[in-house]
């Protein structure tokens, strides 16, 4: 049965996803033909602004009582189409990039990057590319998304970074994100041309190859080439090894919008596998579940060993990367709505720890625990900024990641059983425990040495109030109040998750139906 499908004009005044694209588009383009920073300044400012606001008004006209594609925007030329829209499997990851983008932007102007218009550009042209990949419904579309992703994110390394290695980590980040691309594109080539001679015409368009994919050829291929692909750009186990060089030697400058970028990967995954793919994927669950194992105990081990800060952040993100995946193959509502949420949380909440240790980075001149200490008092706004993150990326009560791990771990027990769920729960509770011993040792323990001065800007900066203030309300109110996220994906998830074959199977069986011959 064909999914339900609304058109932009049916609920909102204009293309709003073709909008929330083309803003940070243009006001990068109005930053590049600027003659001072200032101008640029306010075209950057103008932009993210004017995107966060639209993010609101799409989050106003989306149904969420409806499942289906929704506020869609499609135009088709031959076999190649634009085709943009929002269900509730990336309708909340749009806001997250429209607010990070803009509080990346206020963190630009403490550490003096603003007089760089070519930085600031880069900053937009990210978030550019970041709502077209989550708003895409073209295979083709997505992937070159994907592909543009890697110049600005490489600039930024270049430009911005504050390791000695910056241009051999962007190197390394070529090998594995071109082969990353790589892998993806033969798979949507396969998915495409799979189609062909089934009575269809080739076709890069989602929604057709959803409800078309009982015709499709080579599925277990096409299923080891997506999930490897992203399996790099998440990144899993053993596929990491970008995630932390890049954490180390490139900027943190960008870290609110490469954060969200990171679950970009995840969002792939559950976009193009589970829908087009759904008997392969459950049938390679077992596979990716030991690499999701491995990830969450191996990220958490690894994050203990660390001395450097933004090390200890990568690996902890490693260990999440597990966790959410495993959510995602658990085929239940429980597990999908909680890694989505979680992903949300954990968005927000990574964004308030790389941001704090860039701060510190700021005032200090180093990401090295040992040579910290004793900032809470000078520093409060930062100490506070990070402690908030990492409750909250500690699943404590009162933050959005508790009901999210909450769902998720009742997916797990549903699917897996109590002694997977106990793993899982063992390596979130030592990476929570690693986040609280950073802190301590940042700023609560004897100060090692004298911290370099933060140049000539007040302390505390007032901006820095500003970025703590955002995300401590979005972590605390969503902490508190999770319906209403919950809402916005419940409708689609309690959809797909019926798609799945095993799903179909239970239905049969209870209804005393034969089950049909493959």
């Amino acid at each position: 049965m064909t999914a339900p499908q609304t058109l932009w004009s049916h609920s909102a005044a204009f293309p709003v996803l073709t909008t929330l694209t083309l803003i940070p588009l243009l006001a990068m383009i109005a930053i590049l033909l600027s003659h001072s920073p200032k101008a640029s300044l306010r075209f950057g400012f103008v932009g993210t602004l004017l995107n966060v606001a639209l993010s609101i008004y799409l989050l106003l006209v989306f149904d969420h009582r409806a499942a289906g594609v929704q506020l869609l925007e499609s135009v088709h030329v031959g076999w190649l189409s634009y085709s943009v829209g929002v269900d509730g499997m990336n309708i909340l990851f749009i806001p997250l990039t429209a607010v990070l983008a803009f509080l990346t932007l206020v963190y630009t102007v403490i550490t003096r990057h603003v007089n760089n218009k070519a930085f600031v550009a880069c900053l937009l042209a990210y978030e550019t590319i970041l709502i077209g990949a989550f708003a895409a419904l073209n295979l083709m579309q997505f992937w070159l998304w994907s592909a543009l992703e890697l110049l600005p994110l490489m600039l930024l390394t270049v430009w911005a970074g504050t390791g000695q290695n910056r241009r051999w980590v962007v190197t390394l980040l070529l090998q594995y994100w071109g082969s990353s691309l790589l892998m993806v594109l033969a798979g949507f080539l396969f998915l495409a041309f799979g189609l062909v001679g089934s009575d269809h015409d080739l076709t890069f368009d989602w929604l057709i190859l959803k409800e078309n994919n009982a015709y499709l050829h080579d599925e277990v291929l096409i299923f080891i080439l997506l999930f490897f692909g992203y399996a790099i750009r998440m990144p899993l186990f053993p596929f990491h090894g970008w995630l932390p060089l890049l954490a180390e030697q490139g900027t943190v400058a960008t870290a609110g919008v490469f954060v969200v970028g990171l679950k970009l990967g995840l969002y792939a995954l559950i976009r193009f596998i589970l829908p087009i793919l759904p008997g392969v994927a459950e049938q390679w669950a077992p596979f990716v579940l030991i690499l999701g194992l491995i990830s969450v105990v191996y990220g958490a081990l690894l994050a203990m060993m660390q001395i450097n800060v933004r090390r200890l952040l990568a690996f902890v993100a490693l260990s999440h990367s597990g966790l959410l995946i495993i959510g995602v193959f658990c085929f239940n509502a429980f597990g999908l709505q909680g890694s989505l949420l979680l992903a949300i949380a954990y968005g927000l909440a990574s964004a308030g720890m790389f941001f704090s240790v860039g701060l510190i980075y700021q005032r200090t001149r180093t990401a090295y625990l040992p040579r910290l200490g004793g900032l809470l008092d000078k520093h409060t706004t930062i100490g506070v900024l990070f402690l908030l993150s990492a409750f909250s990326t500690m699943v404590m009560p009162g933050t959005p990641g508790f009901d999210s791990a909450h769902l998720l771990t009742e997916g797990i027990i549903e699917e897996y059983g109590w002694a997977v769920a106990i793993v899982v729960l063992l390596g979130n509770v030592l990476a929570a425990a690693l986040l609280l011993r950073a802190f301590q040792q940042m700023f609560i323990a004897t100060a090692k040495r004298h911290p370099q001065p933060y140049s000539r800007v007040p302390q505390p900066a007032p901006k820095e109030r500003l970025i703590t203030l955002v995300l401590a309300l979005l972590l605390v109110t969503s902490g508190f109040y999770t319906t209403p996220w919950l809402n916005y994906i419940s409708a689609e998830v309690t959809v797909w998750v019926q798609a799945f074959p095993i799903h179909q199977s239970q239905r049969d069986e209870a209804s005393g139906a034969t089950p049909k011959a493959p």
